[in-house]
């Protein structure tokens, strides 16, 4: 009977502990993984949608639409003087204005490289490092034609 009684306690004692460790060892490395910059310490805020004309031989041939999500540290919002959303649909215009596109093919357009130099330019013109991330949220072309219908 004792030997039952010791071979339980063994094993409520191993339970325990590993039950124990096993929390200790989540918590500690959910702690450690939880940076500053970490999606669940940045705030998601959507841009309203712009609509970019696109001229072709002296014509509006269509429009971009196009809107953007960012991701920033919402102690960092706090302390800007104007949101970014004004800074991050300007570049954006810009930079759709003059970029040639192949509305035809535009799946290969490089949307990437737009969301990383929209990044650049916002955290330039706000002179700190505040835009973690710049998301697509729509980007489509509207030719001239299907807005009269």
């Amino acid at each position: 009977m004792i030997r039952i009684a010791a071979s339980c306690a063994w094993i409520l004692t191993v339970t325990l502990t590993a039950t124990y460790l096993g929390a200790t060892w989540k918590s500690t490395a959910e702690q450690s993984t939880d940076s500053p910059h970490s999606p669940e310490r940045l705030d998601r805020k959507k841009t309203e949608p712009i609509s970019v004309p696109v001229i072709a031989d002296g014509n509006v041939a269509g429009y971009v639409v196009a809107q953007f999500i960012y991701l920033i540290d919402p102690e960092a919002l706090n302390r800007l003087a104007a949101a970014p959303d004004a800074f991050i649909t300007d570049e954006a215009f810009r930079k759709l204005y003059v970029e040639k596109i192949d509305f035809a093919h535009l799946e290969k357009y490089d949307l990437p490289a737009l969301t990383r130099f929209l990044t650049t330019q916002v955290n330039r013109r706000l002179g700190a490092d505040i835009i973690k991330d710049i998301l697509v949220d729509q980007f489509n072309f509207v030719s001239k034609s299907d807005i009269s219908k």
